[in-house]
């Protein structure tokens, strides 16, 4: 069975990636982990990757002279490892039009908001501020434009009157951790397809709940 190739952009610690890597050792998986690449040397997931045995790469915008040559080396070294599909994890760079138009419906990223609400960082700062009463998070298609593109699937957290940004944050990445290696399976299962601007993902159930909060029983 040929698996799904997977590369995986970082810039941090990784963490999505862990899961993402998790998913793919499972019995039965269809997708596979070809490349970790990172944009900064002191990403502490690349170690992480190393250590699992996954191919890296370090390519800083440092060492290129424009965003297009710096782009250029992503895309040869991401096609190298002959990856197709790519899953944005926490990789602080907004590629541009030409990259993303080249890896269309095959570029996916995880943003830790109900987008479109709360768009760009510190997006879990702004809920508290905000005053909302739920957030979470989504997995989307990746367009030229800051935080959006097609959204696959999300996840709904409650804003609790204690919570800051720190502590919405981790019961965030809690779920981002479920639903981001849940898409890529689907993904790699062939049952998810780009209609227009929405997402179609056969063999699903959508959920005819309602939730409110503040919840009151009387």
């Amino acid at each position: 069975m040929d698996k799904l190739k997977v590369a995986v952009l970082i810039s941090g610690r990784g963490s999505n990636m862990q899961s993402l890597l998790a998913a793919s050792k499972e019995p039965g998986s269809k997708f596979e982990i070809v490349l970790v690449l990172s944009n900064r040397s002191d990403a502490q997931g690349i170690h992480t990757a190393a250590e699992a045995g996954i191919e890296t790469s370090i390519i800083k915008k440092s060492d290129y002279d424009s965003r297009e040559s710096f782009e250029e080396a992503l895309d040869i070294r991401i096609t190298e490892s002959e990856a197709r599909l790519i899953c944005l994890a926490g990789f602080l760079w907004l590629l541009g039009e030409s990259f993303v138009n080249n890896w269309r419906d095959r570029l996916i990223n995880i943003h830790p908001s109900l987008l479109p609400a709360f768009k760009g960082l510190h997006v879990q700062d702004q809920a508290v501020e905000m005053g909302v009463r739920f957030t979470g998070c989504s997995v989307h298609f990746v367009r030229p434009e800051l935080d959006d593109g097609p959204i696959i699937a999300q996840a709904v957290v409650p804003v609790l009157p204690s919570d800051d940004g720190d502590s919405l944050s981790a019961r965030i990445l809690v779920q981002e951790h479920q639903i981001y290696p849940r898409v890529v399976k689907w993904i790699a299962d062939g049952r998810v397809r780009v209609s227009g601007e929405k997402v179609l993902i056969s063999g699903v159930e959508m959920p005819d709940q309602s939730f409110i909060s503040p919840y009151d029983a009387s």
